[in-house]
């Protein structure tokens, strides 16, 4: 016969989970100690505590191994039960505070997850799981939300922080308060729950109940250490990881922000795009794309990516965006602009690197103008179905300093299409990035066999095509695409002449645009466009030192421009009865489409646009 001791000692549990328990040789020297009634309880009672700590290791090793909020509360059931209770429940708060933040509203707790040991007995006054976890034999017997109230008795509790028993009234109370009263006969009585409040780095930000049934011991002091361990851990990277969250989801909503949310209508060009951030959906980059119209009818086309994965690339894109946006309203040649921009990455910071295109397409002339600083080459998918890797001078990137750029004049025929993309397009972990550029081009020509030689591939579908390309390890980084299309203006849709700023010139600007909407079987728009090219063209010579320039576009619309050498921009405003003039900008304003005026290195140029 066991003396009651060493009987204590066999029937408990060990507190290990299942891949750490003790070796062979402790449990013989565990049993073979058994002999020794006094002495096996005084050696098992430091060994009890031996294995609290190990426990403790192994279970706080398994919670951090959590990345999301998810993984850490299965870490935390899954290290719980069977080895330190038979079930539990984790409530959290609904939402749960981030950071600093201060929670709006009542606090609000709700049943994150259950997990508990499979019953061994279905008889009556056998201790049975409060919550069963597949959805197919869900038993919801646990409230799902409860709101906690001021001064109750579980609001006592969790203002303590610390894990407590239920087997006073007060504890006792504040357990059937969060689960129910329902469940008083389910909870088993005596040291046999705990509650214990999962505090974070600012405010509890839940609780976490551990139960054990009536035929296994009953939870010891020293077991409330061993739950504040568990909660602490628990509760700390819940609220890491909601931060990253956050922060992760901040960042994307900055560089989704960031990206323009449509393209420009631009003559003689159609656009498309496309973004794809990383698979890792923690990770955020700077990748960005923009096109911007130029005066003349031209577009500047634009494609980049900031080094790095995290909030600073994605506030850095968004700086050198916006200043490429303002050196293309400066009209710069595009190899200027890198430089500019490469000299603000340097007042930014030492460490930022960039590599960035900027292309000038102008549909009058066919041309198209690229400079690159570091960034994949450019890829023109002619109408004929041939894909041609760009040669453009590769530069240093943005951010180097010291270096200068260079600017290219490539032919740019109608039908063709410009592709231009980021590295995470091209480049991977399983291929290098002119295996990539490869494959992108054979990806081009397989597409426009499908549709002919004298019919370009959907410009839509083609950035569906080109994304077909990736493959299951291919997304690891963030991509940007942007597809043009080249229309282009034929030389018969274009009229172009030089007037001297003399008081005659709005009336032969007149004549001349009459003659060419004659030509062009457009009379119909003769007496608004003799209005408003008198009107901007009178503006121009009033103040102009050179000749004026007047060119008329026939595309889907009629667009006139009117470039002159004076950079001030007109304003429009309300002229009163007494002033003689200041209503041609009213005019155009009424009758135009559209309108607008550009800033140029050498004046500005003032357009409007008709419907035909």
């Amino acid at each position: 016969m066991v003396p009651a001791q060493a009987q204590q000692v066999v029937t408990r549990q060990s507190l290990l989970p299942a891949d750490e328990e003790p070796s062979a040789f402790s449990r013989t020297t565990r049993d073979n100690q058994l002999t020794s009634p006094d002495a096996t309880f005084t050696v098992d009672a430091s060994r009890l505590s031996a294995d609290r700590l190990r426990y403790i290791g192994a279970a706080t090793r398994r919670i951090a191994r959590g990345l999301d909020l998810d993984e850490i509360v299965m870490g935390l059931c899954r290290a719980t039960v069977p080895t330190f209770s038979d079930a539990i429940l984790v409530y959290l708060r609904d939402p749960l505070p981030v950071g600093d933040e201060r929670p709006t509203g009542p606090l609000v707790l709700r049943l994150s997850r259950t997990d508990h040991r499979p019953a061994d007995s279905e008889a009556d006054g056998a201790f049975m799981p409060l919550v069963q976890l597949e959805p197919t034999e869900l038993d919801v017997v646990a409230t799902q939300l409860y709101e906690v109230r001021p001064g109750s008795a579980f609001a006592e509790v969790l203002r303590g922080v610390r894990p407590v028993f239920t087997n006073t009234p007060a504890t006792r109370a504040a357990l059937l308060e969060l689960l129910g009263k329902n469940v008083e006969c389910r909870v088993p009585p005596g040291q046999r729950a705990i509650l214990a409040p999962l505090r974070g780095r600012r405010r509890v930000i839940g609780t976490a109940l551990f139960l054990r049934d009536p035929e296994r011991r009953a939870f010891e002091d020293d077991d409330l250490l061993v739950a504040a361990q568990l909660a602490t851990h628990s509760a700390l990277g819940i609220d890491k990881t909601a931060l990253d969250g956050r922060q992760a989801l901040i960042a994307g909503e900055l560089q989704r922000r960031m990206l323009p949310e449509t393209l420009p209508r631009c003559t003689g060009v159609r656009l498309a795009s496309r973004y794809l951030p990383a698979a890792e959906t923690a990770r955020v980059g700077g990748d960005w794309y923009d096109a911007i119209p130029l005066p003349g009818s031209r577009v500047a086309l634009v494609v980049g990516d900031v080094m790095g994965h995290d909030m600073t690339s994605a506030a850095l894109m968004g700086q050198l965006r916006t200043t490429a946006q303002t050196l293309a309203g400066l009209d710069l040649p595009p190899h200027e602009v890198l430089h500019a921009l490469d000299e603000q990455a340097q007042r930014l910071g030492t460490d930022y690197i960039a590599t960035c295109l900027y292309a000038v397409y102008d549909p009058v002339s066919h041309h198209i103008t690229i400079a690159n600083a570091g960034h994949p080459p450019p890829v023109l998918l002619h109408l004929g179905g041939r894909a041609e890797v760009l040669r453009v001078p590769s530069g240093a990137p943005i951010g180097v300093g010291g270096v200068d750029f260079e600017a290219v004049s490539l032919d740019a025929p109608a039908g063709a299409t410009l592709l231009l993309y980021t590295d995470g397009l091209v480049e991977s972990r399983l291929r290098d990035v002119w295996t990539g550029i490869e494959q992108l081009r054979e990806k081009l020509t397989a597409v426009a066999q499908l549709t002919g030689p004298d019919h370009p591939p959907p410009l839509e579908a083609l950035c569906d095509e080109v994304l077909d390309m990736l493959g299951p390890g291919d997304r690891d980084d963030d991509i940007a695409l942007l597809a043009a299309r080249f229309d282009g203006i034929a030389p018969r849709d274009v009229a172009y002449w030089f007037l001297e700023p003399e008081e005659t010139a709005p009336g032969r600007a007149r004549r001349l645009a009459r003659g060419v909407l004659a030509r062009w079987g457009m009379e119909e728009l003769t007496d608004s466009l003799e209005l408003l090219v008198s009107e901007v063209v009178t503006n121009a010579v009033r103040y102009a030192s050179r000749p004026v320039t007047l060119r008329l576009l026939r595309t889907d619309v009629l667009r006139c421009e009117v470039g002159d050498d004076v950079p001030q921009l007109p304003r429009l405003r309300q002229a009163r009865a007494t002033d003689e003039g200041g209503r041609g900008l009213y005019l155009v304003n009424r009758l135009a489409r559209r309108w607008g005026a550009t800033r140029l290195s050498t004046g500005k140029v003032v357009w409007f646009e008709l419907d035909r």
